[in-house]
């Protein structure tokens, strides 16, 4: 997108108020899911990974940007629960799921994100997820696991969006946050890494955004 084509909510402006960096101490939060073949990273096999891109327009506000999304290829040996496939839903031999290597994915996720913390002025990003320890350790197994060295994500911090939902709402279900967020959820669509991750970037916008709306931020000298 040129300049000219830019809307005006995302044009500069010289103000730590409208700046991603700024607010999140150099870190860029990016959303991301992972589904997979059961709950141990070591393990079990990651079978879909996404990552949403969050921007922040001159407005100071938050807002959902680009996915980036992968059905994954599951590693030699994994494993696979078959309760696993049935919660998601993921069928590994539908015609059309068009699964990419597990290195591949991550290296595409990875530069796209390390792309986004070089444009933001940020020094490194950080992982915002639903129960999000859960994503981080699948994440940096699997890039431990492909020997990806350039890993944008910090290694133990992440923003949980279970704990900031059951702050703001009560509520630590991800759909029910939605929900008390007047954001729209369907069910039929969960469990798809893209759609929770991105219903997940707008619970995210929404908290921040609401925060800065009660007098929170920018804080006062």
């Amino acid at each position: 997108m040129t300049e000219a084509e830019t809307p005006d909510r995302f044009l500069p402006l010289d103000s730590s108020e409208h700046d991603i960096a700024s607010r999140f101490r150099k870190f860029l939060p990016v959303i991301v899911d992972v589904e997979t073949g059961g709950f141990n990273a070591k393990t079990d096999a990651l079978l879909e990974v996404a990552a949403v891109l969050v921007r922040m327009d001159n407005r100071g506000e938050l807002v959902r940007g680009d996915t980036i999304a992968f059905h994954v290829d599951p590693f030699e040996g994994a494993n696979i629960e078959q309760a696993a496939l049935e919660f998601t839903g993921i069928d590994l031999d539908a015609e059309g799921r068009d699964a990419t290597e597990e290195s591949e994915a991550l290296r595409e996720v990875f530069r796209a994100v390390r792309e986004e913390v070089k444009a933001e002025g940020c020094n490194r990003a950080i992982l915002v997820g639903h129960n999000a320890h859960f994503d981080l350790g699948f994440i940096h197994t699997a890039a431990e696991r492909c020997k990806i060295k350039r890993n944008p994500f910090h290694p133990f911090s992440c923003f949980d969006t279970a704990s900031l939902s059951g702050l703001a709402f009560g509520q630590t279900v991800l759909a029910k946050a939605c929900e008390s967020a007047g954001i729209e959820f369907s069910n039929r669509s969960a469990h798809s890494a893209a759609y929770d991750a991105e219903k997940t970037a707008d619970l995210f916008c929404h908290i921040v955004n609401r925060w800065k709306h009660l007098g929170g931020w920018p804080l006062e000298p």
